[in-house]
C-alpha cells in the first residue's frame, strides 16, 4: 500500500507522464530532444544543481539493421550457391546476435545512418563518494507494429491460466529472427528463407507503424526518476554519488545508455558503481526482474537485487521476484559495460508490461500508484547502497 507521502506526490508524477506523452518522441528525433530539454528543466526546478544534456550518435531504429540482415539472408537462400548461402547466413546471424545481445554494435555503429540522441544527465553527491549509483530511465517512445498486437497473447493467457501461473518468462520470439539466417547457413533453404522474409516483413511493418505515446514504456520510468530526484534533493544521502540518467534511443537497443556508459567508463569505477534501470513501472504490479535476454538469459547482479528487495520491504512496498525479461532494457547495457546491474519494472495480469508498444499506452492506462512505489523503492535502495559502502 502506498504511503501518504507517496500518494501526495502522485499528481506531480502524473503531470510528467501526461505532458511528455502529448509529444511524439521516436528515438533520436526532434521530439526526443524536446523531451530531454523538458526533463532537464524539471530536474533543475527540483534543485538538482548538476544537470546537462549529452548528445550521442544513434541510428534510432533497430528494425532497419535487423530487417536488412534478415532480408539479405532470405535472398541468399533463394538465389545463392551453397558457399554463398553459408557465408551470408553466418555473417547475418552473427550481426543479429551482436545486436540482440548488445555486444559490440558493429553493424549499427559503423554502417547504419547516424542521427543524434539526447541523454539527460543529473548528478548529486560527491564524485569522491565510496559508492556511485547510476539510475536509468528512458524518454523516447517505440514504434508499434502488428507483432505487438496483444489480442492473441491475451486470449492464450485467458485460455490457459494454469500455464500462465507457472510461467516465469514469455517465449523469446527474437530467437526466430536469429534462427532464419542460421538455417540458411546450414542449408535449410525453404524454412530459413521463410523465417528470414517473415522477420523482414515484421521489421518493415514496425518501421512504418505509428509511434506510441509511451506512457508506461517509459514515461513511467521518467516520472519515477524525477520522484527519486525530488527525494534525494530534500534529504541528501551520505557518501554516495547518484547519477540520474534519462536516456534517449532506448527503443533502438539501448543506444543512449550504451553511449553514456562508453563516454564515462574512465570515471565510473566498476568496483564502486551500480546500475539500476527503471522501465515500464506503470502496470499494476511492481516487479524486480531476475535477468533478461532476447536470445539467452543473463542474470542481473544478485546482491544488488537483494538490496532493492530489502528497500521494498523496509518501505512496505510489495515487489515480485522470480520473473525474467525476454526483451531488452538499459540494465543489460550496464552489464555489458561491466557494472553490477538490475531492473525494476512492472507487469499486468498477463505478466507483461501493460500496453507494450501499442497505441493504448496512454496516460489514462497508467497506474500512477505503482510509479510512486517504484520511486520509493529506488530511493531506498540508493540509501542502502550508500550505507553499505
Amino acid at each position: 500500500m502506498a504511503s501518504q507521502e507517496q500518494t501526495s506526490r502522485t499528481p506531480d508524477l502524473e503531470h510528467v507522464v501526461r505532458e511528455l506523452a502529448s509529444w511524439e518522441r521516436p528515438s533520436a528525433s526532434e521530439g526526443e530532444r524536446r523531451a530531454a530539454a523538458w526533463i532537464a528543466e524539471r530536474l533543475r526546478e527540483l534543485g538538482v544543481d548538476q544537470v546537462r544534456i549529452e548528445e550521442e550518435p544513434a541510428h534510432g531504429g533497430y528494425w532497419l539493421p535487423l530487417g536488412l540482415l534478415s532480408a539479405i539472408s532470405g535472398v541468399a537462400a533463394l538465389v545463392g550457391g551453397r558457399v554463398l548461402r553459408a557465408l551470408v547466413g553466418a555473417v547475418a546471424a552473427l550481426g543479429i546476435w551482436d545486436e540482440l545481445g548488445l555486444h559490440r554494435g558493429v553493424w549499427t555503429r559503423h554502417f547504419a545512418r547516424r542521427r543524434t540522441t539526447s541523454n539527460v544527465v543529473a548528478e548529486l553527491g560527491s564524485r569522491d563518494a565510496a559508492t556511485c549509483v547510476v539510475v536509468i530511465a528512458h524518454h523516447d517512445a517505440a514504434h508499434s507494429g502488428a507483432v505487438f498486437d496483444p489480442t492473441v497473447t491475451h486470449a492464450l493467457a485467458r485460455r490457459f491460466p494454469h500455464v500462465l501461473d507457472r510461467m516465469r518468462w514469455w517465449p523469446r520470439i527474437m530467437g526466430l529472427v536469429f534462427a532464419g539466417p542460421i538455417l540458411v547457413a546450414l542449408g535449410r533453404r525453404r524454412l530459413g528463407a521463410a523465417l528470414c522474409f517473415g522477420s523482414a516483413a515484421a521489421f518493415a511493418d514496425i518501421g512504418r507503424s505509428e509511434v506510441v505515446p509511451g506512457a508506461n514504456d517509459n514515461l513511467s520510468g521518467v516520472a519515477a526518476l524525477i520522484g527519486v530526484a525530488d527525494s534525494l534533493v530534500r534529504r541528501p544521502p551520505e557518501d554516495v554519488r547518484v547519477i540520474l540518467l534519462s536516456a534517449g534511443a532506448e527503443e533502438s537497443f539501448e543506444e543512449g545508455s550504451q553511449a553514456f556508459l562508453r563516454r564515462h567508463r574512465d570515471e565510473l569505477d566498476a568496483h564502486r558503481t551500480r546500475v539500476i534501470a527503471i522501465d515500464s513501472v506503470g502496470s499494476p504490479r511492481l516487479i524486480l526482474v531476475e535477468g533478461e535476454g532476447m536470445l539467452k538469459h543473463t542474470e542481473y547482479d544478485r546482491p544488488l537485487k537483494d538490496t532493492i528487495e530489502r528497500a521494498a520491504d523496509q518501505a512496505g512496498v510489495p515487489i515480485i521476484r522470480e520473473h525474467w525479461l525476454s526483451f531488452g532494457s538499459d540494465a543489460l547495457a550496464g552489464i555489458r559495460a561491466g557494472y553490477p546491474s538490475a531492473l525494476v519494472a512492472s507487469f499486468d495480469e498477463f505478466k507483461l508490461p501493460a500496453n507494450y508498444h501499442w497505441p493504448t499506452d496512454v496516460p489514462d492506462n497508467v497506474d500512477f500508484g505503482t510509479i510512486s512505489e517504484a520511486a520509493t523503492v529506488i530511493d531506498g535502495a540508493v540509501r542502502l547502497l550508500g550505507d553499505s559502502a
